[in-house]
C-alpha cells in the first residue's frame, strides 16, 4: 500500500467515517427517488468508494449514486421496462466512458456553457422535488412518480379529485415535516460549530426511525407501515448474500432502447463528474489538479463493474465530495474507507436500515432539490443578462417539460439530454446574433524570454472561447509578466470571467506570475489588477 495514503490514514479514517454517514441515506434515497432496487444504490456507493478510488488520482472526489442522475434512471427503467436490460445500459455506459478516457476527451465539458450545466441542475432539482413529494405524503398510486399523483387535473368528479387527500398517511407526512426542519436547524452555524462533522441528514433518518419506533411500541394510528419504510433484503448466509446481486442481460446490447440509454447515462454521467472535479480541485488546500482523462476511465471501470453486479449509474458527487474536503480528508483513502463502511452496513445492519421511513429519505431529496432549484439562481441569471438567461431557461423549460409534464411523451425520460443540446443551441444562437455585428478573435501576442505575454480580448468573447483561454492561461510559465487587456471588449461570458478569477487568485500566486487586468468593465464584476509596475 502507498506509504502517503498511511501516512495520512489518521486523516482519513475519521473523514472516512463523515463522508460514510453523509452517503448511506444519500444511497438509499437516490435509489428510492430513481426507482429501483435499495440495494442497487448501497452497491453503487461499496463501487464508487471502493473501486473507482482506486483507480482515480483525484485525491478527493468521491463517487457513488448521484442524485443528479436520478430522474434519468427513473426513466430509463420506465422506457426499457426490467431491470437487468437496464444494467446493461449501465454496463454500457462505463464502457463508453472508459473509451472517452482513452482518447482523451476528458475536457470536453469546457465546451458547455455554464448557463446550460446550471439549467441542467436546476431541473434534476425540480424533478426531484416533483418526484419525492407523493411519498413525502405516503401516496405513491402512479408508478410514474409525478407530482400529479396528489393533483389528478382534468377529473370532473369531485370525489375523484379528493381521493388523494384520502390516501395521505399523516404520521409519513409529520415524519417528513421533522426530518426537513432538523435539517435545516441542524444547518444554523450554532449547532453546526457544535457537532461539525455530523451530518444533519443522517440526524434526521436516526431520529424519524426512533420517533417510529415509539408510535410502532404504544400502537399509535400514526406508526408508519411496511411500505413505506426501507425494504433492503437480509441475507441468512453468504451464498444467501450473495444471490442479492444482479447480472445484466446481455440481451440489451441487442436493444436500441437500452443502447441510447446506455449513450446518455454516459454522457450526462461523464459531464456530472467533470464539473464535480473542477470543483473540489478548487476545494483542494493543496491544490492538487486531477486528470480528468484518466478520471474519466476510472469512472467507465467503476460503471462497468456496477453494471455487472447490480448497481445504479456512478459519478463523482460534490455533496460526498465536500463533506470529505470539511472533514479534514488528505487522500483517496477517505474515499475507499467510506466505501468499506458501506458494505459493512449492509452486512451487518440491514435490519436497522429497514426501519427507515421513505418520507425521511423524501425530505432528504426534497432539501437536495431546493439547493439545486432554488429561487436565487433564476435571478441571479436574469440579472446576468439575456446571454446567460436565455439558455438557462430554455435548458429549464425543455428538460421540465420533456420529463415532468411529458408534452412529447414519445421522449419521456430523455429530457436532460435534449435539454442539455437544446440549451448549448440557445447559446449559440445568442452568440451568433451578437457576432453578425462583432466578429470575434482571440490573440495572444508572446516576445522573446523575459518580456511581457500580452492577451488582447477581442470585442465578444463567449463559452466557445473558455477550452482554448483555460489552455492558454494554464501553460503560462512560472515568473511571468502576463496582461489580459480587455479594452475592446463588450461582451465577456461569464464562464471566460470566471476563469480569469480562478487565474488570478489561483495559479498567479502558485507560479509567482506578475499580472495586469486593464480595460475590465465595472459590469465584469472583476476589478482591473495589477503587479506589474511598467509594462513594455
Amino acid at each position: 500500500m502507498n506509504k502517503g495514503l498511511l501516512k495520512n490514514l489518521k486523516f482519513d479514517l475519521p473523514s472516512g467515517l463523515v463522508v460514510f454517514l453523509v452517503a448511506l441515506p444519500l444511497c438509499l434515497g437516490i435509489a428510492s427517488a430513481s426507482g429501483a432496487p435499495f440495494f442497487s444504490g448501497i452497491i453503487s456507493g461499496i463501487v464508487g468508494g471502493i473501486v473507482i478510488a482506486g483507480l482515480s488520482n483525484s485525491a478527493l472526489s468521491v463517487s457513488g449514486p448521484a442524485a443528479g442522475l436520478a430522474t434519468l434512471v427513473f426513466g430509463a427503467l420506465i422506457a426499457i421496462g426490467d431491470f437487468r436490460l437496464f444494467l446493461c445500459a449501465v454496463l454500457i455506459a462505463g464502457i463508453l466512458q472508459m473509451l472517452l478516457g482513452l482518447a482523451k476527451l476528458g475536457g470536453i465539458a469546457n465546451y458547455i456553457p455554464g448557463s446550460v450545466i446550471k439549467g441542467m441542475l436546476t431541473s434534476i432539482g425540480i424533478l426531484i422535488i416533483a418526484k419525492q413529494i407523493p411519498k413525502a405524503f405516503g401516496y405513491d398510486k402512479d408508478e410514474q412518480g409525478n407530482l400529479t399523483e396528489l393533483f389528478p387535473f382534468g377529473n370532473e368528479n369531485m370525489n375523484e379529485l379528493l381521493q388523494p387527500l384520502h390516501h395521505v398517511e399523516i404520521g409519513v407526512v409529520i415524519i417528513c415535516i421533522l426530518s426537513i426542519t432538523t435539517m435545516i436547524l441542524w444547518d444554523k452555524p450554532v449547532i453546526k460549530k457544535k457537532f461539525p462533522f455530523i451530518p444533519g441528514a443522517l440526524v434526521a433518518v436516526v431520529l424519524s426511525i426512533v420517533i417510529n419506533q415509539i408510535w410502532i411500541g404504544i400502537g399509535s394510528k400514526l406508526a408508519i407501515e411496511n411500505e413505506h419504510l426501507v425494504t433492503l433484503p437480509v441475507a441468512g448466509s453468504a451464498n444467501e448474500f450473495f444471490n442479492f446481486f444482479s447480472l445484466p442481460d446481455f440481451n440489451g446490447f441487442l436493444n436500441g432502447t437500452v443502447i441510447v440509454y446506455g449513450v446518455i447515462i454516459a454522457l450526462v454521467a461523464s459531464l456530472e463528474t467533470l464539473l464535480s472535479i473542477e470543483a473540489i480541485d478548487n476545494l483542494d488546500p493543496q491544490r492538487r489538479i486531477t486528470n480528468t482523462n484518466k478520471e474519466l476511465f476510472a469512472q467507465g471501470v467503476g460503471n462497468s463493474v456496477a453494471g455487472l453486479i447490480g448497481g445504479l449509474p456512478v459519478t463523482s458527487v460534490i455533496v460526498r465530495s465536500s463533506a470529505n474536503v470539511n472533514a479534514g480528508a488528505k487522500s483517496k483513502m477517505s474515499a475507499i474507507i467510506h466505501g468499506v463502511l458501506l458494505l459493512i452496513s449492509i452486512v451487518a445492519i440491514p435490519g436497522l436500515l429497514n426501519k427507515i421511513p421513505l418520507s425521511a429519505l423524501a425530505a432528504v431529496l426534497l432539501l437536495t432539490g431546493y439547493k439545486l432549484a432554488k429561487p436565487s439562481v433564476f435571478k441571479g441569471f436574469w440579472k446576468a443578462g439575456k446571454y446567460q438567461f436565455i439558455p438557462f431557461i430554455v435548458t429549464v423549460v425543455v428538460i421540465i417539460g420533456i420529463d415532468l409534464f411529458a408534452v412529447i411523451p414519445a421522449l419521456s425520460g430523455k429530457g436532460l439530454i435534449i435539454g442539455v443540446f437544446a440549451g448549448i443551441i440557445a447559446a449559440a444562437g445568442a452568440i451568433l446574433h451578437g457576432n453578425l455585428k462583432n466578429s470575434y478573435y482571440f490573440h495572444k501576442e508572446e516576445h522573446q524570454e523575459g518580456d511581457t505575454i500580452r492577451i488582447r480580448l477581442s470585442e465578444e468573447v463567449s463559452f466557445l472561447n473558455k477550452a482554448a483561454i483555460r489552455q492558454t492561461l494554464d501553460h503560462m510559465p512560472e515568473n511571468s509578466y502576463v496582461v489580459i487587456d480587455a479594452s475592446n471588449t463588450t461582451y465577456i461570458d461569464y464562464d471566460v470571467l470566471e476563469l480569469i478569477k480562478e487565474f488570478r487568485d489561483i495559479k498567479v500566486p502558485l507560479k509567482n506570475i506578475k499580472l495586469q487586468l486593464i480595460g475590465f468593465k465595472e459590469a465584469y464584476k472583476i476589478e482591473n489588477y495589477s503587479h506589474v509596475q511598467s509594462v513594455h
